[in-house]
């Protein structure tokens, strides 16, 4: 099984690239962050012509999330209990997977909040907003041991995941909590898929639009696929797929994708 996260920062824009990839990389689960539409607008007749089933919850002009999947999501939540907060940045569903014990995947599709800059309120909102997203993982982890956290976390986990680690030394997405936080979210027992793989730094998700940043590669890898240990011994690949980034009118953001099979 592929499993694949993108921010495509608009799906109304991005939707011809979406149809593009999907044709190409044949995912079959797909979790998109930053849809930046409302539900009634999602294009829902386009992903059922590419053979998908769709979850989402959107807002206009910012945020939103969807999953879509070859069988049908169910099980949805799309907030997390007991926390306050309208922004569409939380998407969870299980699909099915015959060959896992239970027959069962269970998706978590995060967009995590930016941050803005360490001294502001947002960043405050960002760290409040990571600790509760903790305790909500931690209970997703305990029903469903076969669990992948995915989406775009705006969080550059080392130094190595950075173009230019003193430039960004302290800086959002890069700060000493953010990375802090993250951390708590793989305590739980949770792997970062890419590193499973690759050791090495240079490996980026994420360029600015400005300065010509995709082509000198000033990136940061911010995308990440956690899987629980139920599903490591079953991982057989973890990427990271630049070609989009290269089409007209791209995201700011690559597709990060792995392949799950047999253990």
């Amino acid at each position: 099984m592929r499993i694949a996260s993108w921010n495509v920062n608009s799906l109304n824009v991005r939707l011809p690239h979406v149809e593009q990839w999907c044709r190409e990389a044949r995912p079959d689960v797909l979790a998109l962050q930053e849809t930046k539409l409302e539900d009634a607008k999602f294009p829902n007749a386009a992903i059922e012509a590419l053979g998908y089933h769709a979850v989402f919850s959107g807002q206009k002009t910012y945020n939103g999330v969807a999953i879509l999947a070859r069988t049908p999501p169910r099980d949805v939540v799309t907030d997390v209990p007991g926390f306050d907060d309208p922004a569409r940045r939380v998407l969870a569903a299980s699909v099915d997977d015959a060959s896992l014990p239970g027959g069962e995947l269970r998706i978590v599709d995060l967009y995590v909040v930016n941050g803005q800059s360490v001294d502001s309120e947002k960043y405050e909102y960002k760290l409040h907003w990571l600790r509760a997203v903790t305790d909500f993982l931690r209970a997703q982890l305990e029903r469903h041991p076969n669990l992948v956290v995915l989406g775009d976390f705006n969080i550059a986990p080392e130094d190595r995941d950075v173009h230019d680690p003193e430039a960004w030394r302290g800086q959002v997405l890069c700060s000493t909590p953010e990375r802090e936080a993250l951390g708590k979210i793989l305590q739980l027992g949770l792997r970062d898929s890419f590193r499973l793989f690759s050791d090495e730094g240079g490996h980026y998700s994420w360029w600015d639009y400005r300065q010509a940043a995709f082509r000198r590669n000033m990136g940061l890898r911010i995308d990440l696929v956690l899987v629980s240990a139920g599903l490591q011994a079953r991982l057989k690949s973890a990427s990271i797929d630049r070609t989009p980034r290269t089409w007209e009118r791209p995201s700011d953001h690559a597709p990060v994708m792995i392949e799950i099979g047999n253990g």
